[in-house]
């Protein structure tokens, strides 16, 4: 018998019920396989997802770094370009990652420090990974990554927990004797919102220096700390600061290129902070934020210490206490503030605070 025929209806019912299928089968279909890989963003770690399925493409995907776009979100690796894998192996539950000896470049011990944990943190992911054990060029690299007794394989525990206790309170600052030469120029200070009118107390001291230090690059003048003529004339002809951009309630700016942070309520300033930022290449991000994460003890951990007072406000960038703080940008990316403000930002900047980092103030 032979068959009838097929109208145009019938192809055309045909013709959609294939492309229902191969739709239906497309839908299906398992997303690609990922890994993660460690990566770092101000004082905290971040973690970015990369094709791959093996411990050797993960351990290969953080020696290439971060993209251009997670680079243009701040994000980094203190793992030196180029560094090379000489091999992967994993056995009873002990990874060896044989690296080349670029890894070991440089002398800060931060850095090296950052290293090993991006090291160790991307490979514990994989879950028959329990130990990570590094080598360079072969050998295990005794001394070189302080902090480290790399003799032994490392656990996520090594390179995460605390190994040292958290800070003690700061000891009373050293101060002079007053003056009241001293205490006009500090009540000058407080009265344009550079201190709290409870520091004025005519003794010369860090707080003091740091207050003239957070005027001099308001005005653009040396950042050396020091009261001198010139500055003392600038401060008393001076008036109190006004926020750089518009808005409405409190909030914070942080200014990159005068290295100051202004406290603000409405259209006044309530204090201008002296602190410093990210240095080249972990430079603070710019644009608008709020803060999101509180900790009055907050550990770094690729860094390994401890910043007190840290109010999170962008990926692992945070305000927070260091007892170093240069007139210039120094840190990994957070904004650090003197000890004896860290305490009163900390309890200012409450979470959803909005946060506008600005690159240039002028």
């Amino acid at each position: 018998m032979t068959p009838r025929a097929r109208g145009p209806q019938a192809v055309l019912a045909v013709a959609l019920a294939i492309v229902i299928v191969a739709a239906g089968s497309a839908a299906a279909a398992p997303p690609a396989p990922t890994v993660r890989v460690a990566l770092l963003q101000g004082e905290q770690l971040v973690y970015a997802e990369r094709p791959g399925t093996s411990l050797t493409s993960a351990i290969k995907a953080l020696l290439a770094g971060p993209t251009k776009a997670e680079a243009a979100d701040e994000i980094t690796t203190q793992i030196p370009a180029g560094t090379a894998l000489r091999g992967v192996s994993v056995k009873n539950g002990v990874a060896t990652i044989d690296l080349g000896d670029t890894i070991a470049v440089g002398t800060r011990a931060e850095s090296l420090s950052a290293r090993i944990t991006q090291i160790v943190l991307t490979a514990t992911r994989f879950p028959k990974v329990r130990y990570v054990r590094i080598l360079v060029k072969g050998g295990t690299p005794l001394g070189l990554f302080p902090g480290f007794v790399t003799r032994y394989p490392l656990t996520a525990k090594d390179v995460t927990a605390p190994d040292i206790p958290p800070p003690k309170p700061p000891a009373p600052e050293q101060q002079g004797k007053p003056s009241a030469g001293t205490r006009a120029l500090q009540q000058a200070l407080a009265d344009r919102g550079f201190m709290t009118a409870a520091d004025v107390d005519g003794r010369p001291g860090p707080r003091t220096t740091s207050a003239v230090v957070a005027f001099q690059k308001w005005t653009g003048l040396g950042r050396d700390g020091v009261a001198g003529p010139a500055t003392r004339a600038a401060l008393f002809a001076s008036s109190r600061p006004t926020p750089i951009g518009a808005g409405s309630g409190h909030r914070v700016e942080v200014l990159l290129d005068r290295q100051l942070a202004l406290v603000e309520g409405g259209s006044q300033v309530t204090r201008v902070l002296d602190v410093a930022t990210g240095k080249p290449g972990f430079e603070t991000p710019t644009g608008s934020f709020r803060v999101f994460r509180k900790e009055q003890r907050s550990w770094s951990v690729p860094y390994k210490v401890w910043l007190p007072w840290a109010s999170y406000f962008v990926g692992g960038v945070a305000f927070h206490e260091y007892p170093d703080v240069p007139p210039n940008p120094a840190s990994h990316g957070c904004v650090r503030v003197p000890r004896w403000d860290a305490q009163w930002l900390y309890q200012q900047t409450p979470i959803g605070t909005p946060v506008t980092v600005i690159g240039r103030s002028r």
